[in-house]
């Protein structure tokens, strides 16, 4: 398991599924405000649920996020579009409803850059969120993240176009801000 300060990420188990996929997935409005996807149903227990692991898939990494107290579910987590020739990836996840507000996001975020830039050495990892999802936003940047850009009308929504946020850090400049 890799650690944080609040939570650590740990390999899916398959009791974990009907859990993220009823409280995160069965939320249509997060979900269409995460996924960049129209929601839609899907049968319990399909195998066509996005919290199934593909153990030999090399391009998405996929974990669940346990806060360390007690190894309670706490969310899902992943780097996902990872490209080992421009040593690059995509970080998302996902938090239950009861662990919303509590930190554990900036402390996911944390461990995925430790396990993006140490242990897979990769070289640049990438946030895009919705413009108003400042609880993402500021944990992006309470781990160094930097805005580089807005893609404006770039995301359908619940029926409406919505400007999505890119933030990018190096490893470099992560390296100087963790040592800090």
């Amino acid at each position: 398991m890799l650690k944080g300060s609040k939570v650590g990420l740990r390999a899916r188990h398959e009791d974990d599924v009907p859990i993220l996929q009823d409280e995160l997935y069965g939320d249509v409005v997060t979900t269409s405000r995460a996924n960049g996807r129209p929601w839609r149903p899907i049968t319990p227990g399909s195998k066509r649920t996005q919290f199934l692991v593909d153990d030999e898939d090399e391009v998405n990494t996929q974990f669940s996020v346990v806060e360390l107290e007690h190894g309670t579910l706490v969310g899902s987590a992943q780097l996902w579009g990872i490209d080992p020739h421009n040593r690059t990836a995509h970080i998302g996840m996902g938090l239950r409803p009861s662990a919303r507000g509590q930190g554990y996001a900036t402390d996911v975020v944390a461990v995925l850059c430790h396990y993006g830039f140490v242990v897979r050495g990769l070289h640049r990892l990438q946030i895009e969120t919705l413009a108003d999802n400042a609880a993402m936003l500021r944990c992006a940047e309470r781990n160094g993240f930097v805005r580089e850009g807005v893609l404006r009308s770039s995301a359908w929504v619940m029926g409406e176009f919505l400007d999505e946020v890119l933030l990018g850090l190096l490893a470099d400049d992560w390296k100087q801000t963790s040592q800090e």
